[in-house]
């Protein structure tokens, strides 16, 4: 046995190779929970945006990703260094804390991975996915890597300048996507017959199934944060139950007192709302923190999704209105409720700490939502601009499953039984919209 491998944990180790199982997981149950909010036309192309980012940023992550987001800061704590450029200089006796660093990169890979996937439900029905293929990996060096560098690579301006906290991944995940989603859904402008047509998701059990996958998965996301089998772990692990539950109850609630009915949408997307709000703070506050930042976010979020309709911009799946709402929410919230004994030592306002936390995590949230609207906007325009990002009028009215893919989620009896379409059916598709396979507005 090595002096390094002497330090590797084998409890933090098995716990750690089972929570960067369950994050990995998320991405498929973002992509069912997505896909069953879409209409049949586009179900498959919703899919696929999910799945081809694990093969995307994977490669990008080996490739320069995690060395920029974890190596050594290179001065200002701004950027790593390339010094583990294509993972070199890393063994299976490298050693992160008390587990294997190979190990640690996979984790926060899976990370890198579902924000980038989460941008999608913004832009769904209408981005060319050719532009996804090309967006997503540079999104991910552009915006992702710096903003995980600041939070939690060594020497990060927000972690180690500002003080700011963030447990799981409120400022790196959950704002950097929903800011990123708002900029790339005003460059690629509002789908066709928005605010006209009904766009309601067409199978609601897979957006439970969906739902209910990131809720398992963010067991891994949100405990695993603790990079150990511990207590913090523990503690992590019942917040998140804990906001996700009081998330879906205020939702829900909201619905009753609003609408009249409590719906199976909003149980299933105030469960996601207070599981955002509580990522960045699962690991800062105590359970009652817990149950209050997670039913603010399900209350809040209830009301801030149809903000979209007000201002005129089309988020389709609601990510500013779930993800960046709530995890603003759930960042400030670390302001007032966090507590010494999760902490360590920093304490919220509500705990005797002054108005400075509330102050350092503004700052941070203010800096990373400006950051990553500011660069995704620029990154949208200019690849708009270079390859065009948004699908033609007749591909989004026929559908992007057919007319990109060649394929059909449901087999309706258009298309016989399954088979790959044809270049004649495609065609006939294009000149024929009335014979397109979903009729649904």
């Amino acid at each position: 046995m090595t002096l390094a491998a002497a330090h590797v944990n084998t409890g933090d180790t098995a716990w750690l190779l089972a929570a960067t199982a369950l994050v990995l997981l998320m991405t498929p149950g973002l992509a069912l929970f997505y896909g069953g909010m879409v209409r049949t036309k586009s179900v498959l192309n919703m899919l696929m945006m999910s799945f081809v980012s694990i093969a995307l940023v994977t490669v990008v992550w080996l490739a320069a990703g995690y060395s920029l987001a974890f190596g050594d800061d290179t001065g200002g704590g701004v950027i790593g260094n390339l010094h583990h450029a294509g993972m070199a200089h890393l063994t299976p006796g490298s050693v992160h804390g008390t587990v294997p660093t190979l190990l640690f990169a996979t984790f926060q890979l899976t990370f890198a991975i579902i924000t980038a996937a989460l941008i999608s439900g913004a832009v769904a029905d209408r981005m060319k996915f050719s532009a996804w293929l090309v967006f997503v990996p540079v999104w991910t060096l552009l915006v992702y890597v710096p903003i995980a560098h600041w939070v939690w690579g060594p020497g990060g301006w927000i972690l180690d300048g500002l003080g700011a906290l963030d447990f799981a991944g409120g400022l790196p995940v959950e704002i950097t996507s929903g800011a990123s989603g708002l900029a790339l859904c005003l460059v690629l402008g509002p789908r066709l017959g928005f605010k006209k047509d009904a766009m309601r998701p067409h199978n609601l059990p897979m957006v439970i199934l969906g739902a209910g996958l990131l809720w398992f998965g963010w067991f891994g996301f949100n405990a695993g944060s603790a990079l150990g089998a511990n207590g913090l772990a523990a503690a992590a692990f019942l917040n998140t139950l804990a906001a996700g539950c009081t998330g879906l109850l205020g939702w829900l609630f909201v619905e009753q007192q609003r609408d009249g009915h409590p719906t199976t949408l909003g149980a299933a997307s105030g469960a996601v709302a207070g599981l955002v709000a509580i990522t960045p703070s699962c690991g800062t506050v105590s359970l009652l923190g817990a149950l209050v930042v997670g039913l603010a976010a399900g209350v809040v979020c209830s009301y801030a999704v149809s903000w979209k309709f007000k201002l005129g911009f089309d988020d389709s799946l609601d990510v500013v209105g779930v993800h960046l709402v709530g995890g603003v929410i759930g960042t400030l919230l670390i302001g007032l409720f966090a507590e010494k004994a999760m902490t360590g030592s920093a304490e919220g306002l509500f705990y005797g700490g002054g108005l400075a936390p509330l102050g350092r995590q503004t700052l941070a949230v203010v800096v990373v939502a400006g950051y990553a609207f500011a660069v995704t906007y620029g990154l949208g325009k200019l690849l708009d601009r270079v390859l065009g990002l948004r699908a033609s009028e007749e591909q989004e009215h026929t559908g992007l499953d057919l007319t990109v893919h060649a394929e059909t989620a449901y087999d309706h009896g258009v298309l016989g039984h399954g088979a790959p379409v044809s270049s004649s059916v495609l065609a006939s598709a294009h000149k024929a919209p009335s014979q397109k396979v979903d009729s649904q507005a």
